[in-house]
């Protein structure tokens, strides 16, 4: 797949109003849905119990699940994980004291054979966890805005930071439409989309500023328009060609990862998508709002500096 931008009728930047609104308006649709709906956070990030319940051969949830309603428990969550789907990873919501972990394990003993395996998280370890998680989204934000500055400027770092909040927001609404559950791999996605993102925007600004160092004079709105879109389709097809074969990847891991990656995997899926069409619509056309207010004001100041010398 290529394009070539010097035949390409494709304009990003013409229709940029519109993308503005559709992702203001999705961020607070979702917005209104964090707020109301929230998300469902797993033990990871509450107070919980989680015990592993190996069967001598296949078992369904429904079974694990009338197992401990013999012997008076409700869980919260039932997952059927391992190759031969032998094992039972059930979830309570809450503290289970050290007599009522031991009934279990005895009961699933004589049942099984095997001593199943308990996991507690109690409620300040996960508060750090997500404490912690929000500190390393908050440092990460800080790193790409001073490495961006460096390397670029610093309307390049307030605009990929701006995609890359975006794309944060976006994986998270989408967790909260779906009542997916919320715990550590789902942090570890975000933030491996973090980096993705930030790699496909530093590529298109990287040759946004390629293509402006070549402009022999930008002092109007079209001439920045002009390099923001030649530069999207020189490098719309690298974008398309890489998000297709992550895709492709992350999508096998939906179906084939198993339970144990599903959460991680959709939100990589998710995150990937938001990610692209971030880099795409989103990320250069902001830089470009920005740097067409500074070209203003710069040339605005000429214009005053060169009007001085004749009123004096």
């Amino acid at each position: 797949m290529n394009f070539d931008f010097e035949t390409s009728r494709i304009d990003f930047v013409k229709h940029r109003k519109k993308f503005f609104i559709f992702s203001g308006s999705f961020l607070l649709i979702g917005i209104i849905l964090l707020a109301t709906l929230g998300l469902n956070l797993g033990i990871d990030f509450r107070a919980g119990t989680t015990i592993d319940v190996l069967a001598e051969d296949n078992i369904s949830a429904a079974e694990i699940n009338s197992q401990f309603e013999e012997i008076g428990y409700t869980p919260d969550e039932i997952t059927i994980v391992g190759d031969a789907s032998d094992t039972g990873r059930v979830q309570f919501i809450g503290d289970l004291n050290q007599q009522q972990t031991l009934e279990i394990q005895n009961y699933f003993e004589e049942l099984y054979g095997s001593t199943p395996n308990v996991s507690t998280v109690t409620p300040i370890v996960g508060e750090e966890l997500a404490r912690n998680a929000i500190i390393s989204v908050l440092i990460a934000a800080v790193g790409i805005i001073i490495y961006v500055t460096i390397r670029f400027e610093f309307l390049y770092a307030l605009a990929a930071v701006a995609a890359l909040a975006h794309d944060a927001l976006f994986i998270l609404i989408f967790f909260s439409m779906t009542q997916l559950e919320v715990n550590v791999p789902f942090i570890a996605a975000v933030l491996t989309i973090v980096g993705y993102s930030i790699n496909d925007t530093i590529v298109t600004f990287d040759r946004i500023r390629e293509n402006l160092a070549l402009e022999k004079k930008v002092s109007k709105f079209k001439d920045l328009a002009d390099v923001v879109n030649k530069s999207l389709i020189q490098t719309l097809a690298r974008s398309i060609n890489t998000v297709l074969t992550v895709v492709f990847a992350a999508a096998a891991l939906v179906v084939f990862g198993g339970e144990g990656l599903r959460v991680f995997s959709i939100a990589l899926v998710v995150g990937l998508l938001a990610g692209t069409y971030s880099s795409l619509f989103i990320a250069s056309q902001l830089w470009l709002e920005m740097k067409n207010r500074q070209v203003k004001k710069r040339e605005q100041k000429k214009l005053e500096e060169q009007e001085q010398p004749s009123e004096a």
